[in-house]
């Protein structure tokens, strides 16, 4: 057994994805590393627990298997399943998604998901994004994410809490402790014909900025900066508590 830290990665983007190939090769320098991650792409699945039908796990090779299913799914399965007592993780290390996960998309992102479920199941998390759509170069982010992962395996993270790091295009500036910001965006439906004439749709949105508060996630990325957002999987709006037991009266 070594006594290198055991580090567990998975993404929402695919086994094959770049991201996570990108993100193994720098945590290896740092500890022993378990990929377990969707057999296809996931993108978008939120933390979804796949429960209406079996899943499948394909053992690659000793550190590599695929779930035919969510992120949820893999760290779940890796957690209780696949990984035996003894190499249970010292943490979780979920990405790198090429894309922000930032704002209201956190709700979406398979990404934070995979993070957050190791969170639950008592195994520290982090979620790692490129802020960058095309062209991607996950040079400066990989070793963003060796450098937090080390940092938190040498001191730990707050309890129930995961990170959400997202890293901007090129070298950062630095880093940023932030909140979770508000996009401004509209969705967009596109219709289109199937062969057999029948309509199927994508849906997508319009970015037309965020909203400017102040030591928020995506202000972070547009000064450049790295943004770490804390969160947990309590979702209660504390703030309306007592104005909501008035409500409720």
């Amino acid at each position: 057994m070594s006594d290198r830290p055991r580090i567990l990665i998975t993404n929402d983007d695919g086994y094959h994805a770049e991201g996570i190939v990108a993100l193994e090769r720098a945590l290896s320098e740092i500890g022993e590393v378990y990929v377990v991650a969707p057999a296809s792409e996931m993108s978008g699945a939120s933390h979804s627990l796949t429960l209406a039908r079996p899943l499948r796990i394909r053992q690659i090779d000793e550190r590599h298997w695929t779930v035919d299913g969510t992120p949820t799914d893999c760290v779940t399965l890796a957690l209780n399943q696949i990984l035996t007592p003894d190499l249970l993780p010292d943490i979780c290390a979920s990405g790198i998604n090429p894309g922000a996960n930032m704002g209201d998309d956190a709700t979406y992102s398979g990404t934070i998901a995979g993070a957050l479920e190791a969170t639950i199941l008592g195994v520290p998390g982090l979620a790692f994004s490129l802020v960058a759509y095309r062209n991607h170069d996950y040079s400066e982010s990989a070793k963003i994410a060796r450098e937090m992962t080390a940092k938190a395996l040498e001191i730990g993270l707050p309890k129930d809490t995961l990170l959400n790091v997202n890293i901007p295009k090129g070298v950062p500036k630095g880093i940023r402790v932030t909140r979770q910001g508000f996009k401004n965006a509209r969705p967009v439906i596109s219709e289109h014909i199937d062969p057999r004439g029948k309509a199927y749709y994508w849906i997508g949105e319009v970015r037309e900025g965020f909203r400017a508060e102040g030591g928020t996630d995506f202000e972070a990325i547009d000064d450049g900066f790295v943004s770490v957002t804390p969160m947990r999987s309590d979702l209660t709006n504390h703030d309306v508590m007592n104005q909501l037991r008035e409500w409720v009266r």
